[in-house]
């Protein structure tokens, strides 16, 4: 539950951020008249995620045991790559998401209302379509048959959009930068199970080998069904009984992912490679003085 939590925290607050910067500099700007469209394409991005969502929640459930399991899998390795790229993409523009984020606002003004509605679809958009994907290859990944995953994930949207809320009145400030690297840090830790389990869905639908030759068995000290299985399940979507294949994938992953994100210097932190930084760093919250 705690990694759909933070799931829907950090996804949610990117988007949560994304709009309380669009709306704030059209209020300073006082031209509360294109909030409106801005609006319209925030609400068709909501809604194409959650069709998107359910389309792959409902769509996988009429095919066979064997063509889930593949489809599983493969979206699951397609969220890990779109989130991987995510958490690296947040941590270089996070000094300069609001300039430019304005830049494209006021070349929308100039075009018109369809422009705005753009604007604001493309901007909300791609991150709901990630969340929809990602979100539901770690359900699928970390299910045990309750809602708890489901119900981790809303919470993180509630309180993504509490704090987006709290920015734009200016009642919240924390240091944005260090915020995405530690979440976007867990992310790292999460997509590492994700992609694991993925490459099992793919073994049980007999596109990799190797189900049967295990890494080890430990399901006599950490029950599945125990209350510690299942929160280093729902955390770090942990399996007592790993096959070969999926421990591999896991390290191959995680360590020179996690070493490269964390890195003080070079393509992680886009030191040296950004431009001028937004004032105050990373604080949109200047929203409030709108």
């Amino acid at each position: 539950m705690f990694s759909n939590y933070l799931i829907g925290l950090r996804e949610g607050l990117e988007a949560s951020l994304v709009v309380c910067i669009l709306i704030a500099y059209l209020v300073k700007t006082g031209r509360r008249d294109a909030l409106k469209p801005i609006w319209t394409g925030i609400g068709i991005a909501i809604a194409i995620a959650m069709g998107f969502g359910c389309a792959l929640e409902f769509g996988s459930q009429e095919l066979t045991f064997q063509a889930q399991e593949a489809l599983g899998g493969s979206l699951s390795i397609v969220a890990v790559g779109l989130v991987t790229w995510m958490v690296f993409w947040m941590r270089r523009t996070a000094r300069h998401l609001k300039s430019e984020l304005h830049g494209r606002l006021d070349a929308a003004l100039a075009l018109g209302t369809g422009a705005l509605v753009a604007t604001a679809f493309l901007a909300v958009g791609r991150e709901g379509l990630e969340t929809a994907l990602f979100v539901w290859a770690s359900v699928h990944a970390a299910s045990d048959g309750t809602p708890r995953p489901l119900v981790g994930v809303a919470l993180g949207l509630a309180t993504a959009v509490l704090l987006g809320w709290l920015f734009y009145r200016g009642a919240l400030r924390i240091n944005l930068a260090k915020f995405f690297t530690w979440t976007g840090g867990m992310l790292v830790v999460v997509a590492a199970g994700v992609l694991a389990y993925g490459f099992h869905d793919l073994q049980e639908a007999n596109w990799v080998p190797g189900i049967n030759e295990l890494a080890f068995d430990i399901s006599g000290a950490i029950p599945p069904d125990s209350w510690y299985g299942t929160l280093l399940k729902g955390v770090f979507n942990f399996q007592p009984d790993p096959t070969v294949v999926q421990i591999t994938v896991w390290a191959l992953y995680l360590v020179p992912v996690l070493a490269l994100f964390l890195s003080p210097v070079g393509f992680a932190s886009g030191k040296g490679k950004v431009k001028e930084p937004d004032e105050q760093g990373t604080q949109p919250s200047t929203a409030s003085q709108a």
